[in-house]
């Protein structure tokens, strides 16, 4: 059975940094394979946030380039989001998924997703 877990949110103040994992079970991380992060917010459609294809390509939303950055390790099957220098619109339910790389883009599974935790950024 594929399972992602999520970890590592939490309550920080703007300027705080905050590092998320995702880690699975059952999974194997191969070629055309990338894992992505997305935020949500009440309301709103669920956002892709970043990716890291199996070569090592990354993608970010402009809005978190140069405070937010994605890793792997490949050993404990764990995916990481540094957040850095996080802001109150950062504040979102972050979600972990396990995708597709092709041409440049990143194509979600349905059903290939973390529980979700929570990162609330607040004065």
């Amino acid at each position: 059975q594929v399972q992602f877990v999520e970890s590592g949110g939490g309550v920080v103040h703007p300027g705080g940094s905050l590092r998320l994992s995702c880690t699975a079970s059952g999974y194997i991380f191969g070629v055309g394979d990338a894992m992505g992060w997305y935020r949500e917010v009440p309301g709103k459609e669920r956002k892709l946030v970043t990716f890291i294809e199996h070569g090592g390509n990354t993608m970010y939303l402009d809005s978190v380039k140069g405070r937010f950055s994605i890793s792997r390790n490949s050993v404990k099957n764990t995916t990481y989001l540094q957040m850095n220098d996080l802001k109150p619109e950062d504040t979102a339910v972050y979600y972990c998924n396990a995708g597709h790389y092709a041409e440049g883009r990143y194509f979600p599974r349905a059903g290939y997703w973390g529980q979700g935790t929570q990162v609330t950024v607040s004065s």
